[in-house]
């Protein structure tokens, strides 16, 4: 797995849509200060969720095309046959591509992270502990992404891949009014979208940044919960992506 790490890492620090991607999220979590000063009343609020939405909407374009691409460019490029033909398994391959990534993920947004809380420390907001959570929520919100980036590449196109995992993302935020709009029509439909709700990530639960400065009475056993949840989440999503992969074959 050591050889998959390495190689993982020099694709990553290779690639420079990553490295567009840390500049343009820098410098938009930048502007939120300016942002603010421009706002009357919420200044505050609106650094603070602007600053934690850049990570996030910055990071989901990263994982969507990068992440996409670490399986997609070892199968098409043929790569794939000489790496499997050397004593390494399928599932350190898989893992090794997934855990690495991971890990410069986590790098890169906790250095976002020390950049956004240091503005928030210059413009003299309160670092609340919603607010860390927030930014603990967000990671953990990325992994699921990846995760299901990865299974979806397992026997999908890059393409669809991408498309599929957005349409998770979104579908996964939006269960509270998707069940209120089913809530009026017959009781069979509503118990139906909650038993499918079990099939997607816990999103909207991680998603508490929206209501950072209007709710924050949340019990810790809240978070520990969800992140809980949210790893065994891609504790199962990987067991998938690792037996669609180990039986997958490879056409030269």
């Amino acid at each position: 797995m050591l050889n998959i790490a390495k190689n993982t890492f020099k694709e990553i620090v290779r690639n420079r849509f990553l490295y567009l991607i840390v500049f343009f999220a820098c410098i938009f979590i930048v502007f939120t200060l300016a942002l603010g000063k421009l706002t009357i009343g919420e200044s505050e609020r609106v650094i603070v969720d602007f600053g934690l939405g850049m990570i996030e909407i910055f990071w989901i374009i990263g994982v969507l095309f990068v992440g996409s691409q670490l399986l997609f460019k070892e199968i098409e490029g043929k790569t794939i046959f000489l790496i499997l033909s050397k004593p390494i398994s399928r599932q350190d391959f898989l893992l090794g591509k997934y855990f690495w990534f991971s890990g410069a993920i986590f790098l890169i947004v906790f250095f976002q992270a020390l950049v956004f809380l240091i503005l928030l420390l210059l413009s003299q907001i309160t670092i609340t502990s919603l607010i860390i959570w927030s930014l603990i929520f967000t990671f953990l919100k990325l992994q699921i992404l990846l995760a299901i980036v990865f299974f979806l590449s397992t026997f999908m196109s890059h393409i669809m891949s991408i498309m599929i995992a957005l349409m998770v993302y979104l579908i996964s935020h939006s269960f509270s009014l998707i069940l209120d709009l089913f809530s009026k029509l017959e009781e069979s439909m509503f118990f139906a979208v909650q038993i499918l709700q079990l099939f997607f990530p816990p999103l909207q639960a991680l998603n508490t940044k929206d209501v950072i400065g209007s709710f924050s009475d949340f019990p810790l056993n809240y978070f520990l919960f969800n992140s809980i949840y949210s790893m065994m989440y891609i504790t199962i999503i990987l067991f998938f992506a690792l037996q669609i992969f180990s039986r997958k074959t490879f056409e030269e």
